[in-house]
Order: C-alpha cells, then sequence, then structure tokens
C-alpha cells in the first residue's frame, strides 16, 4: 500500500500529490498561454494601427482629400465597424502620429549616417580601401528594419516595419510615449524598459515625468580610471541623478536618520527607483575589522544582474570631499569581507541634497575605489503644530 497522501473530492474521485502538481502546472501553462494570446492579439492591432498611419502618411491623406479627411474615415470605419472603439478621430491621428515619429526620425538618422560615410571617404586619399556600413546606429540594430514598399503599397521609397518589440507595448503606452519624448534614442530606451519590467502606464507616466531617460547613468563618477573597460560603463549605468523620493513624506527639518528610517519603511519604493536588479542587502551592517573595531554604512545593496555589492551613503547637506573617504573605506572593507568568489568589484554611492560638478570631480580623482555621487529630491512636508491647526480654525471661522 502506497504511503504519499491521498485526497478524495466531493465527487468521489481520489488523487494523490501527482495529480495536484499536474493540476498546479496545467493551471500555469494556461495562464501562459492566456498571456501569449493577449500579446498576439495586441500586436495584431499594432501592426495595423502602424500599416494605418503609413499609408496616411504616404498618401499624405491630408493633402489629397482636405481638411475633412480624418472625420469622414473615422466616420466609414465606425459604420463598418461599430463595435470596435479605435477609430475615434483622435486616434487615428495618433496613427498618423506614431508611424510619422519613427520614421522622420529613422530618416535623419541614415541620412546623417549616410553624410558621415560620404565625409569619411572624401578625406581619404585611397577610396578603394575603404570600406563603410551604412546602417543606423547600435541601439536601433535588431530594432529597426527597411525594406522596399510590395507592389500593392503606396510606392513612396522605402517603408518602415513595425519592429517587432513594439507588439509587447500597449496602444496608450505608445501614444504617451511619442507624445513626451524628443529623440528616438529617448523613445526607444522606453519602449525597451516597458517590454523588459512591465511597466504600469502609470509607471510609464512616472519615469517619463521625473526624466529617467536623462538621469540614467548621469552620476558623477570615477568609474572609468577605477573599473575594466567593459564593466565601467555597465556600472555607471546603473546609477542616476537625480533620484526622486518624492515618495517620502519628511519634515521641513530633517537628520540623516530620519531620511534613512523612511527609506527604509519604503524599501520596496525605493527599490524601484533604483532600478532593475538591486535587492536590498541590510542598513546599519556590522563590517567588524580584524582588529575588533566595527564600522556601520548606512544601506547596502546587491545588483544582481552584474554580481556586486553597492554601498550607499545619504547625505541631507550638500556635497564635501570629506565623504567620498568614508565612503572609499566602506567599499574596501565590503570588498575584504563580504565580496565573493564570483562577486565583481563592490561600488559605492553618495546620495546627498546637492553637489558643485568640480568639486566632485577634483575630490574623486584620486580616490582607488570606484565611487559615484547623485542628489536626491522630494517635496519637504512641514509638519503642523497644534496652535498653526488652531489659527486656521480661527481664520476660517471668522470669514464665515
Amino acid at each position: 500500500m502506497s504511503d504519499k497522501p491521498t485526497f478524495t473530492f466531493r465527487n468521489g474521485m481520489t488523487a494523490d500529490e501527482g495529480y495536484v502538481q499536474w493540476i498546479a502546472d496545467i493551471k500555469q501553462r494556461f495562464r501562459q498561454s492566456q498571456i501569449m494570446a493577449a500579446v498576439r492579439v495586441n500586436t495584431a492591432m499594432l501592426e495595423f494601427y502602424w500599416s494605418m498611419g503609413r499609408d496616411i502618411v504616404e498618401l499624405r491623406a491630408e493633402s489629397k482629400w482636405g481638411t475633412g479627411f480624418f472625420d469622414q474615415l473615422s466616420l466609414d470605419m465606425r459604420t463598418t465597424f461599430p463595435d470596435e472603439t479605435g477609430f475615434s478621430v483622435t486616434n487615428l491621428k495618433y496613427m498618423k502620429r506614431w508611424y510619422a515619429f519613427y520614421s522622420e526620425r529613422v530618416a535623419i538618422r541614415l541620412q546623417v549616417s549616410d553624410e558621415f560615410a560620404a565625409a569619411l571617404v572624401s578625406k581619404t586619399s585611397n577610396k578603394q580601401d575603404v570600406t563603410i556600413r551604412q546602417q543606423p546606429a547600435d541601439e536601433l540594430q535588431d530594432l529597426i528594419r527597411q525594406q522596399p514598399a510590395d507592389e500593392s503599397g503606396p510606392k513612396v521609397g522605402s517603408r518602415l516595419e513595425m519592429p517587432e518589440i513594439f507588439g509587447r507595448i500597449p496602444w496608450f503606452h505608445h501614444v504617451h510615449i511619442i507624445s513626451k519624448c524628443q529623440s528616438l534614442e529617448e523613445a526607444l530606451f522606453y519602449i525597451n524598459r516597458v517590454a523588459e519590467e512591465g511597466w504600469s502606464r502609470s509607471r510609464l507616466e512616472a519615469q517619463v515625468a521625473t526624466n529617467l531617460f536623462g538621469s540614467q547613468g548621469a552620476a558623477i563618477t570615477n568609474f572609468e580610471h577605477t573599473l575594466p573597460a567593459p564593466q565601467s560603463q555597465l556600472a555607471k549605468e546603473i546609477l542616476k541623478d537625480p533620484y526622486h523620493f518624492g515618495f517620502l513624506s519628511m519634515a521641513e527639518e530633517y537628520e540623516e536618520k530620519d531620511m534613512e528610517d523612511a527609506l527604509v519603511s519604503n524599501v520596496t519604493r525605493f527599490l524601484m527607483e533604483l532600478g532593475k536588479g538591486f535587492s536590498y542587502v541590510g542598513r546599519q551592517m556590522e563590517l567588524q575589522m580584524p582588529g575588533g573595531q566595527t564600522f556601520f554604512p548606512d544601506l547596502l545593496f546587491y545588483h544582481i544582474p552584474q554580481h556586486r555589492y553597492v554601498v550607499i551613503e545619504l547625505k541631507v547637506v550638500k556635497y564635501i570631499p570629506e565623504f567620498a573617504g568614508k565612503l572609499n573605506f566602506y567599499v574596501t572593507a565590503v570588498d575584504e569581507l563580504l565580496r565573493g568568489e564570483g562577486d565583481n568589484p563592490t561600488v559605492g554611492l553618495i546620495i546627498c541634497k546637492s553637489t558643485d560638478k568640480t568639486v566632485v570631480e577634483w575630490s574623486l580623482r584620486d580616490i582607488n575605489k570606484p565611487l559615484g555621487v547623485s542628489r536626491y529630491q522630494l517635496e519637504e512636508v512641514v509638519e503642523r503644530t497644534v496652535k498653526e491647526l488652531e489659527q486656521k480654525r480661527e481664520n476660517n471661522h471668522n470669514k464665515k
């Protein structure tokens, strides 16, 4: 007789652990199929929107058929497809803007690439020895494809196909990106982040509003001369400037401990602000020296994709050079006491209220450990005293 536990259901069926595990696997596979089906549906819709926008651009529809073009197109489509909600005048105009945003910027990029190649050739004495690969910049490879217009489509030069990754992004995420972004690089930055991290629309809006694109990798560092070339740029990309702590409620007068308390209490949101890949290790972790002395850095994190510890020191004042010396020691201590065989060098980050770029750069110049300096931003909330509240009530009463 089997010792494995069995389960009897109301309908009389008897099952064991094998059935329970199998049904759990079936449910998970079905959930995955639902997600895949939703992605396919979203991709098909976006491919249609892309082709619609492309036709409007290539046919120069507004010039060809007049200012009432979008109103008529909307009426025609909604009459034929009354249950579909995507054919409003506003949405049709977004389809055109969506395609135009990328096609215009890719055309400019390719033109610049061609002009750069021509300039190189003209400056070379032996032109036969020069081979130029004319293509978009590295970040556009595998993302944007150009191919000739097919026989059935409008014949206006080359046509821009919708990149595959676009199908993983909800439509109104696309709308927000083209409405707020200025450059191709900025738009593709957010496209990739949404696809990789599954941002909600509100998360995307918040990250665009705080200019994540501009702040990513903007921290002042000494990584170029303290880390090997392949690692220095990667490490720089996990830091940004500034960090937005708008999720904190701080009193008008606060100290470093107050901010540290608030960040640890909101560690999930703090991790989101730090970025993908960070794991919280601890606060004021004891670093005990061989001689018995102990030291306590403010916050310790581990960046999983890069396999490195990140030591963070918080300063609620303007940066001064002394901060770098202390953090340099903490990074050394973490390397000596915590860093494992497979870990990359630890980096340190000072997040302070304000900085002077020259002071920071000079102070990091002769530091031998990889350090970075960034600022934080938050909305300071003034605590109201009982007297202030009473005064407000009295003022309101007098107005009546």
